[in-house]
Order: structure tokens, then C-alpha cells, then sequence
């Protein structure tokens, strides 16, 4: 037997243990697992439902319930990624500044397109949830899920809502929009990259914004535009027109 075979394996035992008992883990596990889902996502020709977002979280966690490993376990290496959600965020401020002088001659029509959509996606969250007979708490959950994360989760709390559940919502929201959004605009015959940017930011936030730099440049800043003002308007709006909304219900 070759020598090396053992050595290797030895070496490799070592690491996992290493990795096993430190925060880690969580976060190698996590790039190595969206690597593999984004490869997928690359030989599928960028196939939108092949979204590699939305087949990471399936393995994460079918992996997490297979080990029996505890999410705030797994969360104290994968925070690292968290916390660079708001540099990555800041850093769309570089591809919309090239498209400034298009948006000083459109900023009234997005302006409206921001609040209705941003106020479109609470009204019929809330409604379908009341609908269905959820309950307030659940009702309060679903308002901010076209905003982005850490802003839906403060906004969802102020309201009485359960951040946990509305992190689960934003991130199926967005999976959904970036998976659906190019058959809806097709659909619709709507073709101007800066209006499928816009609009897919405000309803699926950065998950979509994602998506939308992968078509092109141009759409992505528009997303990242409006998933910015669309967090800002609806940490200041939502909280009112959600909790009118939730003394009807």
C-alpha cells in the first residue's frame, strides 16, 4: 500500500477534528457548500431554478438535521458571512454610480415604483396570511418579507413579529423572485434592463440582486438601488402601515 494514502487520510482526520471543536466549521462548511451549489448552478447554464442560494440551504439543512448539529452551533462560524452582508451591500454603490446621469432623469418614476411595490408586497402578504387564518405574530413575520434580512428582522420585531420566521420568509422570497422573475418580465413583455432591475430588488431584495448582475451590469445596480431604498423606506413606513393593517385583522 502506498504510504502517502495513510499519511493523507491521517492529515485529513486531523483537520476535521481541528475544525470540529472551533467556529470554523460552520463557516467552511457553508462556502464549500454553496462552491458545490453554485458549480451545479453553472452547468445548469444559469438556470434560474437552479438557484444555487436555494440548493445550499437544502443541503446546510439537511446536513445540520443529519449530524444533529444545533443551528446556534453551526451559526458561530457562519456569522462571519452574516456580518459581510453589509459591506457587500455598501459595495453596489460602485456599478450604480457608472448609470448616475439614467438615474437623475428616472428618479420620480422609481420613486413611485419604490412605495407601491415596497407597500404592494405588505398588503398582500398580510392579507394572504389573514386569509389563511395566521395568526398576529405570523401576520407581523410576513409584512417585511421583501426586505433585506438583518432590516426585515428589526422591523418584523418592532411589530411583534418572530424575527427567526421572517428570516425564513425573506430568504424563500427572494429565491422565489430571482427563480420566477425572468418568466414573469418576459410574460409581461417588460425588456428594459433598468425596469426588471428595479422592480426584481424591490420584491426580492438581494437574493435577486444577485440574480440580476448575473444578466448584466445595468440591471444589477438598479437592483441594488432599490433593495436599498427599499429597506430604508420600509423601516420608516412598514412599522405604521403593518400595524394599522394589523389592528383590521
Amino acid at each position: 500500500m502506498n504510504p502517502v494514502l495513510p499519511a493523507a487520510a491521517e492529515r485529513l482526520a486531523d483537520v476535521w477534528v481541528y475544525l470540529a471543536t472551533t467556529p470554523l466549521l460552520g463557516l467552511t462548511v457553508t462556502l464549500l457548500v454553496y462552491q458545490g451549489a453554485f458549480m451545479l448552478y453553472q452547468r445548469s447554464g444559469f438556470h434560474p431554478l437552479a438557484n444555487p442560494v436555494a440548493m445550499a440551504v437544502v443541503a446546510l439543512g439537511t446536513l445540520l438535521w443529519a449530524t444533529g448539529t444545533p443551528y446556534a452551533t453551526y451559526f458561530e462560524g457562519a456569522q462571519f458571512v452574516h456580518f459581510l452582508l453589509g459591506p457587500a451591500t455598501v459595495a453596489l454603490a460602485a456599478p450604480l454610480f457608472e448609470q448616475l446621469p439614467r438615474l437623475k432623469r428616472l428618479w420620480l418614476p422609481m420613486l413611485g415604483a419604490l412605495v407601491v411595490g415596497t407597500l404592494a408586497a405588505t398588503v398582500t402578504a398580510i392579507g394572504v396570511g389573514w386569509a389563511l387564518g395566521a395568526s398576529k405574530a405570523t401576520l407581523a413575520s410576513l409584512a417585511p418579507k421583501s426586505v433585506t434580512t438583518p432590516v426585515a428582522m428589526g422591523i418584523a420585531e418592532k411589530m411583534g413579529g418572530l424575527p427567526s420566521l421572517t428570516a425564513v420568509l425573506v430568504v424563500c422570497t427572494g429565491i422565489v423572485g430571482a427563480a420566477s422573475a425572468r418568466f414573469l418580465f418576459d410574460a409581461l413583455r417588460i425588456t428594459d434592463p433598468t425596469v426588471r432591475g428595479f422592480a426584481l430588488g424591490t420584491a426580492a431584495h438581494g437574493i435577486g440582486t444577485a440574480r440580476a448582475f448575473q444578466v448584466s451590469q445595468e440591471m444589477g445596480a438598479f437592483a441594488g438601488l432599490a433593495m436599498g431604498l427599499s429597506a430604508l423606506f420600509s423601516a420608516l413606513a412598514l412599522p405604521l402601515v403593518a400595524g394599522l393593517l394589523l389592528r383590521w385583522v
